[in-house]
């Protein structure tokens, strides 16, 4: 078995799009910027994160057409240089609510919200500093 992807379903799909490609700058798959689909990936590993249009999924399960409340997602993508990554998103008009500040003694972390309210935990691992 292979973990293909994370798929967040999503109501607004081009303003995801955007963030996912033009904020973060993951690689889009297809360029499917209206969707109902489009697999981003970042410029190192296979892991991918995945936008699907959430009344589409919603014609095959009924429930997934109640609105969302809370938090239902953590997206987690590892950088090598975590002060110099943000300061370029938020360039490209990202607002961090946290960090970047030390998580545990092995890692710091910033918190930033896709337009969906998607959380998004960027990692730098500094046992891998040295």
């Amino acid at each position: 078995m292979e973990l293909a992807q994370v798929r967040l379903l999503v109501t607004d799909f081009a303003a995801c799009y955007r963030f996912y490609a033009e904020v973060l700058g993951l690689k889009p798959q297809s360029g499917a910027a209206k969707g109902p689909y489009e697999k981003f990936s970042p410029t190192v590993g296979s892991a991918g994160i995945a936008l699907q249009d959430r009344a589409m999924m919603a014609q095959v399960l009924g429930e997934l057409g109640d609105l969302v409340t809370g938090h239902r997602s953590l997206v987690v993508l590892r950088v090598d240089d975590l002060d110099a990554y943000c300061e370029q998103i938020a360039e490209r008009g990202a607002t961090l609510l946290h960090g970047p500040a030390p998580m545990t003694e092995r890692m710091r972390v910033a918190h930033l919200k896709d337009p969906e309210g998607n959380v998004v935990e960027l990692q730098e691992w500094l046992l891998l500093k040295g």
